[in-house]
This record gives C-alpha cells, sequence and structure tokens, in this order.
C-alpha cells in the first residue's frame, strides 16, 4: 500500500471513529500511536462531544419535534441520526437534513406517522432562517395590468416552502412555537384526521408557519415551479369547484394579492421568458386578462 492510501485510510478510520461508526479496537492498527492510552482517552472525548453537539444542533433545528418526543427519548434520537448520517460539512448547523425521511422509517415511531411531516415544517422554518433575501419590487406590479397573465408570473418571497400534508402540521407547529392554536385545539385536529395545505416562508426577518386553502396551495406551487400567472390561477380554479362554499367566485385574486404582498409572500412580478409560453390564441377571449385593454401589449 503506497503512502497516499495509507493516510486515506487512516483519515477514514478516524473519521468513522469520531461519529461512533467502529469499535475503537479497529482503528488502532491504522494509527500506529506510541501514546495508545492518551490517544484513546482523547478519542473517547471527541466521540462524546460529537454526541452532545448532536443533540443541541439538532434540538435548534426541530424545536417542536423535541417537545413532542420528549428530551429523554430526543437525546438518544439525535445520536443515533447522527451516526447514521454525520455531517458532511464543517458547519454542524446545516446538519439534520433527511431527519423526516429516518423517522418515517423508524419502526419505534410507527404509531406516530405525522412526527415525519412536523418535521419536514421544522427544517423548512429553520432553512427559511437562512434563506437568499427577495426584495419587494412594487413597481414591477404594473405588469398586471398591462401584459397577458399568460407572459407574467409573480415572484415569491424568501424561504418558500410547501407541504400538502395528511396531518394538520402547520396548527401543530404554531401551537408549540406561538401558542395559538392552542395545545389542545390542535391535538384535537390531529385526532379527528384534520389534514392541512401547510405554507412556510420568511416576512422580513421571521420565518412564519401557516394553513392555506387547496386553491392557494395550487397556485403558489405553480408558481413556485414558474409557470406563467394564467397557469397558476387555472390550477387554483382547479381546486375550488363551482357550487361549493370555496367556489371561483371565493378566490378573489386581488384580495389574495394584496395579502399575501403584505405579508412578503409575493414581492413583484416579472415577465417570462419568450419560451416560457405559447403565444395567446387571439380568436377567443383570456378569462384570466388582468390588464385594461385585452388587446393591447407593452
Amino acid at each position: 500500500m503506497n503512502a497516499m492510501a495509507k493516510l486515506a485510510q487512516e483519515q477514514q478510520a478516524l473519521l468513522q471513529a469520531l461519529m461512533g461508526e467502529c469499535d475503537d479496537g479497529s482503528l488502532w492498527p491504522h494509527l500506529q500511536l506510541v501514546h495508545a492510552p492518551l490517544a484513546r482517552r482523547g478519542l473517547q472525548a471527541y466521540q462524546a462531544n460529537g454526541l452532545a453537539l448532536a443533540g443541541r444542533a439538532l434540538g435548534a433545528a426541530y424545536p417542536v419535534l423535541a417537545q413532542l418526543i420528549g428530551d429523554e427519548s430526543f437525546g438518544p434520537l439525535a445520536r443515533h441520526f447522527w451516526r447514521r448520517h454525520p455531517p458532511s460539512r464543517g458547519d454542524v448547523a446545516c446538519w439534520g437534513d433527511g431527519l423526516a425521511t429516518f423517522l418515517e422509517a423508524s419502526p419505534q415511531l410507527v404509531d406516530e406517522p405525522y412526527l415525519g411531516d412536523v418535521a419536514r415544517m421544522e427544517w423548512a422554518l429553520h432553512q427559511a432562517t437562512t434563506a437568499a433575501d427577495a426584495w419587494p419590487d412594487p413597481h414591477s406590479f404594473t405588469l398586471l395590468s398591462a401584459a397577458d397573465p399568460a407572459e407574467i408570473t409573480l415572484t415569491l418571497g424568501a424561504g418558500v416552502f410547501l407541504l400538502a400534508s395528511a396531518y394538520p402540521v402547520a396548527s401543530i407547529v404554531n401551537a408549540h412555537l406561538l401558542g395559538e392554536p392552542a395545545l389542545a385545539e390542535a391535538a384535537a385536529l390531529l385526532r379527528t384526521g384534520a389534514a392541512e395545505h401547510a405554507l412556510v416562508w420568511r416576512q422580513g426577518f421571521k420565518p412564519r408557519v401557516g394553513a392555506v386553502t387547496a386553491a392557494e396551495h395550487a397556485m403558489l406551487s405553480a408558481l413556485q415551479a414558474g409557470n406563467s400567472l394564467e397557469a397558476a390561477l387555472e390550477h387554483a380554479l382547479e381546486c375550488t369547484p363551482a357550487g361549493t362554499p370555496e367556489s371561483a367566485a371565493a378566490f378573489s385574486f386581488e384580495h389574495w394579492l394584496g395579502r399575501v404582498v403584505q405579508d412578503g409572500l409575493v414581492t413583484g412580478a416579472r415577465r417570462l421568458a419568450r419560451s416560457a409560453f405559447q403565444a395567446s390564441d387571439p380568436a377567443g377571449p383570456n378569462p384570466f386578462n388582468l390588464h385594461n385593454n385585452p388587446g393591447e401589449h407593452p
């Protein structure tokens, strides 16, 4: 074995030992240390510090999950997750992605299936804190009265994350973080099998969680995917069947737009690249035309 290969093997063995992935005994033949007892104590100290750090880091990213599981169970969970999915970056604050899938695969938590979606919401909140800023562009909204909605789209704010959950996850998270709704109300929603379309975004510098209607969820998902405003409106209307209280008439685009702009969820409007949309059919009216004169385009 050449020197570089041997060094790589030793580094890998040391990393696995620090993460607690291997027995200490498998490390020493590679390291060939003179002061093995002292080195062993040092390694054990690093392992203990790493496992303690795992609990603190995961608890910072998942405070609601820690409350739901309880301290006695959350600590072992964090250490187990650390060993199975160790950090891949130097910043441990970036560690924790994938916990939702890890929870859902755990046989010990099979009776708590909602925890996976709670973890997804919390990780989205954690990510929203450091998401790139999205600066408001109020002047761009003039496109709504001057351009065909098939040729424009709306720009979303920072940290937007959408989840159609089978559980009332937005209510659960807000109940624990904000006290609204009350914990008893969130628990009642969970018992009755209530589902929620959940939303995460950043309002200014504050990450937020909310529950939205199916129509709003469909519209925001379409906008996030880069679809035109016309297509997004069509998706929203498909989720509001006629003849129901949530009919198309109940979804007022103007009212919705004013609210989401104030909340920082929508920051402006922009034209799509020509390749991103098809020309509107001039023979038929466009029911989603928002500009004043459908026959004129800037």
